[in-house]
C-alpha cells in the first residue's frame, strides 16, 4: 500500500500545481493592474463593446423574427440593421419626451396608452436592468405583442454600473439565466422560451475594463463558460391564442 500512497500524494501535488498556474505571486497583470477602467463607457470609445458583440450575434440568429410592426426602445438601430425588408412599421419607445426620434412616449410599467396586441416583434435591448418594477414592464410587453409575436430581449449578467442611467432613472438589476427563465415562464409558455448566456472569464474581465470586441480574438469571445454569464438573451414567443 506504500506505493499507492506515494502515487496518490504525487497526483495531488500535480493537481495543485496545475490549478495554481501561474504560481501564487507570479501573475502578470500588465495594463490591467490599475484601479480605474481603461474605458469608463463600456468600450464605445475603442470600438464595438463586448456585450454589443454578443447582442448582435443574438439578433442575427433570430433576425427572421424582426418583421411586421416592430417596437424598439430608445432608437431603431437594431430594427434597421437586422429587420431588412421584413419590417412594415418601426416604432421607437422612450420613457420621456426628450427623444425626438420616439414615436411612443410611455412608461412600460404603466403603459395603458399603448394598445394591446399590435407589435409583431419587440426588441428589448439592455432595458430591464434600468426598470425597478421590471415584472410590470414585462407584463406590458406581453400584452402589446400580437399572438404569435416575438420578444427578443437582452440584459446584463456581469457588468459595471451605467452611471448615465443611474443618475437619471436608476440602474437596479443584474440577472442570471435561471432568473430569466423563471420570470419569463410567468408569462410565456416554457416551450416558447429560449434563454442563453454569453461570456467567459476573459471576456468578462475585458468588458469590465471597457475593452472593445476588436481587441479580443473571435475564439476568445465565442468561448462559453457557464459560470461567467456576461450577457443574458431571451427569445420568447406569445402563443397564437394569447390575449
Amino acid at each position: 500500500m506504500l506505493w499507492f500512497s506515494k502515487i496518490h500524494h504525487w497526483v495531488r501535488g500535480q493537481k495543485t500545481r496545475w490549478t495554481r498556474w501561474p504560481p501564487i505571486g507570479c501573475v502578470t497583470f500588465g495594463n490591467l493592474r490599475r484601479l480605474t477602467p481603461i474605458s469608463q463607457i463600456f468600450g464605445f470609445d475603442r470600438g464595438l463593446p463586448i456585450d454589443r458583440y454578443y447582442i448582435e450575434k443574438f439578433l442575427q440568429q433570430y433576425n427572421s423574427d424582426i418583421k411586421g410592426r416592430v417596437l424598439e426602445v430608445g432608437d431603431s438601430s437594431y430594427t434597421c440593421k437586422f429587420g431588412d425588408d421584413r419590417v412594415s412599421k418601426s416604432d421607437i419607445l422612450h420613457a420621456t419626451a426628450d427623444n425626438p426620434k420616439a414615436t411612443i412616449i410611455a412608461d412600460l410599467t404603466d403603459a395603458g396608452c399603448i394598445p394591446s396586441s399590435i407589435f409583431d416583434c419587440v426588441i428589448l435591448i439592455q432595458t430591464l436592468p434600468f426598470i425597478y418594477d421590471f415584472q410590470s414592464a414585462l407584463k406590458t410587453i406581453y400584452r402589446i405583442i400580437t399572438p404569435g409575436g416575438t420578444l427578443l430581449a437582452t440584459f446584463n449578467g456581469i457588468s459595471q454600473i451605467s452611471r448615465y442611467d443611474m443618475e437619471r432613472w436608476g440602474d437596479y438589476w443584474r440577472f442570471t439565466t435561471k432568473a430569466a427563465q423563471r420570470f419569463m415562464e410567468e408569462l410565456f409558455p416554457e416551450s416558447d422560451i429560449t434563454v442563453k448566456a454569453y461570456g467567459n472569464v476573459l471576456a468578462a474581465i475585458s468588458f469590465m475594463h471597457g475593452l472593445a470586441a476588436q481587441e479580443l480574438r473571435p475564439e476568445e469571445l465565442d468561448y462559453h463558460d457557464p459560470d461567467y454569464e456576461l450577457l443574458i438573451t431571451v427569445r420568447a414567443v406569445k402563443p397564437e391564442c394569447g390575449v
